[in-house]
């Protein structure tokens, strides 16, 4: 009854699916089919040129008993997770909440102003702020101001790199979820406001609090797994700035370590483990964002 039901619904709303379509196509062939794929290749050993040997759990077993490396990459990955999360997810609300109080033109410029570095490939222009010697914008502010007396090196030096990697994914990651919470605020209807002002709702921070916040938890949820994404899978930023590897591996993440093995030295089905074990992090993350969001 179910399964004819819902037939009956995507006939009623089939334009609707027909739209979804094209993305719901390259979504399943680009993202679900190779997610699947990776799990039992995970299992095995295989360089993309010999028929995939299975070895049970041994890349597993390789990969916390035997490698440094990916341990390493687990600490600075979780670094990238608790600190990019967390902030990026507050300064994408409250810009998207500060933004909304503007004036239509300058709502919308302000918008494309924040959302732009998620699109565009700014590494050129981050490099040149990071640049390690004096003519670099950040050495040249610190040096004229009294601060350091010689140019630090930001992107190969151990004791900063990670820091620096961080900032940046901070400035990129304001992307979809910063999208999601403008677009959640526009579509608030005013007149919940109305009715809060009569019920004794005085200023913003009592509407953001009782109005705003119950009537965005769809925002809220779809930010929330984004942010996790983004700051699991952050690996491309410190690859493009840091190098590859970073010195010393301090912004070596996951995604790098899968990067290393799948693309470099072409070992599939140790990347695909790799892979599956950031997908169990990233799985965990979410269920306990959205387990707390839906109980507040």
């Amino acid at each position: 009854m179910n399964i004819k039901n819902s037939l009956k619904e995507i006939k009623r709303s089939r334009e609707c699916y027909l739209m979804l379509a094209p993305f719901m196509i390259f979504f399943i062939i680009f993202t679900v089919i190779p997610v699947a794929m990776s799990i039992p290749v995970a299992f095995t050993d295989f360089n993309m040129v010999q028929t995939p040997d299975f070895v049970g759990l041994e890349n597993f077993r390789n990969l916390f008993l035997n490698d440094r490396i990916f341990l390493k990459s687990i600490r600075v990955t979780l670094i990238f997770a608790v600190v990019t999360a967390p902030v990026s997810y507050i300064l994408c609300f409250m810009l998207a909440w500060f933004i909304n109080q503007m004036p239509s033109f300058l709502r919308t410029l302000f918008t494309l102003v924040f959302y732009t570095p998620s699109m565009a490939n700014i590494y050129a222009v981050w490099q040149l702020i990071f640049s390690g010697d004096r003519y670099g914008y950040l050495n040249s502010i610190l040096m004229n101001l009294g601060i350091t007396f010689s140019p630090v090196q930001w992107l190969t030096d151990s004791r900063y790199v990670l820091g620096s990697v961080i900032a940046v994914q901070l400035w990129i990651s304001l992307g979809a979820g910063f999208l999601s919470f403008s677009a959640g605020f526009q579509n608030i209807d005013p007149t919940y406001y109305e009715a809060g002002l009569i019920e004794g709702i005085s200023n913003r921070w009592q509407e953001l609090i009782y109005i705003t916040l119950p009537l965005m938890k769809p925002q809220l949820l779809f930010a929330s797994v984004m942010q996790i994404v983004s700051s699991f899978t952050a690996g491309t930023v410190a690859q493009n700035l840091a190098g590859f590897p970073s010195t010393d591996y301090k912004a070596h993440t996951i995604m790098t370590h899968a990067y290393d093995y799948g693309w470099v030295r072409y070992e599939m089905g140790y990347a695909s483990a790799i892979c599956v074990i950031l997908f169990l992090f990233m799985y965990i993350a979410d269920m306990l964002v959205n387990k707390f969001l839906n109980r507040e």
